[in-house]
């Protein structure tokens, strides 16, 4: 059988191994997201913006992206940075503020986007047998319907709303959705919801 010489090095170990690699990454999210469920809680996810500042944010966000955030919400993750990190005697420094949003849309996309190459890689059925997939199939069934009524615009609808963030990433991966596409407009629809986030943060905390 002929070998493909127009296979570059990197290419044929993506094609060979990505999935093998994308799973294993998840399997120590999961491991990391179920520790800090065990050990922590909202007030604990403020400690560790504290101590670590956007280095933890980014890897929370990381979680929460890759829908493995148990212990804080997410909605709760950015306003926390901003009153921790960005908040100033004289309001809010708005460099820092800028930082925590790259920051936040930066982790958020890498764990969406590791979700969607596993299931454009494994498939719908492989993700639904993983115990770390907390999506029951009826709600994948649901989401999927409105990927398929929408199309692309879905990702970031659901992206920007606050109980759908992260839910059309498995049908966008399943449908084959190109993959710089896909990062592209979940990173937009995660942006729009964190500045509003932040933005509501920072006229509530200028009140207190």
């Amino acid at each position: 059988m002929a070998t493909d010489t127009s296979r570059g090095p990197v290419r044929t170990f993506a094609e060979d191994y990505g999935l093998l690699v994308v799973a294993a990454g998840f399997a120590l999210l999961g491991v990391a997201g179920v520790a800090l469920y065990v050990f922590g809680d909202t007030a604990y996810a403020e400690r560790l913006l504290e101590r670590y500042g956007l280095v933890a944010l980014f890897l929370v966000f990381v979680l929460e992206g890759a829908m493995l955030l148990y212990f804080a919400p997410s909605e709760a993750l950015v306003p926390a940075a901003v009153a921790i990190l960005a908040r100033t005697g004289g309001g809010y420094d708005l460099p820092s503020v800028a930082a925590i949003l790259a920051v936040a849309v930066a982790g958020a996309t890498v764990g969406q986007t590791a979700l969607f190459l596993l299931a454009k890689r494994g498939g719908r059925e492989w993700l639904l047998d993983r115990p770390w997939f907390r999506v029951s199939e009826d709600r994948l069934d649901r989401f999927g319907h409105m990927f398929d009524r929408f199309g692309i615009l879905a990702v970031p609808l659901s992206n920007t709303l606050l109980f759908t963030r992260g839910m059309l990433t498995v049908p966008a991966g399943v449908a084959g959705m190109e993959t710089r596409r896909f990062v592209a407009l979940s990173a937009l629809g995660t942006l729009s919801f964190e500045v509003l986030l932040a933005a509501t943060a920072m006229g509530v905390l200028e009140l207190v």
